[in-house]
């Protein structure tokens, strides 16, 4: 059995995020990228699997982004996956999770993957395509978020749980399949400092637009979106403070909820 962990690099959360001066992406200087957490889950799944069955032959991290994103990939490695796939090209940069799917997709169809494994969703756009897109495009089943992941004795199938308003589901899937991984399942250990050592001699295949074969025909055919412009939210108002007696306080209250805010 072979295992590919799709992983991202984003925005740490407690980090202050600026916009980069011509408005196409955000300011990185300065800014702390980690793995995105979700992620971290679907890393720690698969090396479990590997540590507890012996038909496990390697677990793959993939990783696209900029040569920051190698940090990422270095996090996977430590933690216990065999080797590496950084899709590193300026070219992907401007790609939405669809695209992604389908350059992903192109490099997992000559991998021969029987388990995809990746986060439900990333934390900076929240969107939770990737996952769904990436298994569609592979004509492979897809569980979504799940809490609970158990592997047949053959491999040759998996039951999955996943919460579903105020409940549980539970299904069976026959392998190959993707699972998107929700907090709950695992939490990923800690790499020590001689596991990151070990990680920098771990193979890591760089790869371009270039080498991934169809690229441009798998991206075009998708369609998807595209980001023109970054914006910060837009500064709050000033808050009012209204003084006065309690009674009279509340009338005014009432009077610019009515009138100002137009919400009575």
């Amino acid at each position: 059995m072979k295992i590919l962990v799709v992983v991202r690099q984003v925005p740490d959360s407690t980090t202050s995020i600026k916009i980069a001066a011509d408005g196409q992406d955000i300011d990185r200087a300065g800014v702390k990228m980690v793995v995105n957490p979700f992620d971290e889950f679907a890393i720690e799944l698969g090396v479990q699997l590997k540590e507890k069955r012996s038909d496990v032959e390697g677990v793959t991290a993939l990783v696209v982004g900029p040569k920051q994103a190698a940090e990422a990939l270095r996090t996977a490695l430590a933690v216990g996956c065999d080797d590496g796939i950084h899709l590193d090209d300026d070219a992907f940069t401007k790609l939405d999770e669809l695209q992604l799917a389908a350059v992903i997709a192109e490099v997992a169809k000559a991998g021969g993957y029987d388990l995809v494994l990746t986060g439900k969703q990333e934390i900076d756009l929240d969107s939770g395509q990737l996952g769904p897109a990436l298994a569609e495009l592979l004509d492979i089943p897809h569980v979504g978020a799940a809490v609970k992941f158990e592997l047949s004795d053959d491999g040759k199938s998996f039951t999955a749980s996943r919460r579903i308003e105020g409940a549980e589901e539970v299904v069976e899937v026959k392998t190959p399949a993707l699972v998107t991984i929700d907090k709950g399942l695992v939490e990923m250990r800690y790499p020590s400092l001689p596991n990151l050592m070990k990680a920098k001699k771990k193979p890591v295949k760089a790869m371009t637009a270039a080498d991934v074969a169809g690229c441009a025909e798998a991206t075009g055919a998708i369609g998807g979106s595209t980001l023109h412009d970054f914006q910060p939210p837009p500064e709050r108002p000033p808050g009012k403070i209204i003084d006065g007696e309690p009674d009279e306080a509340a009338k005014e209250l009432v009077r610019l909820l009515r009138e100002e805010a137009k919400v009575l």
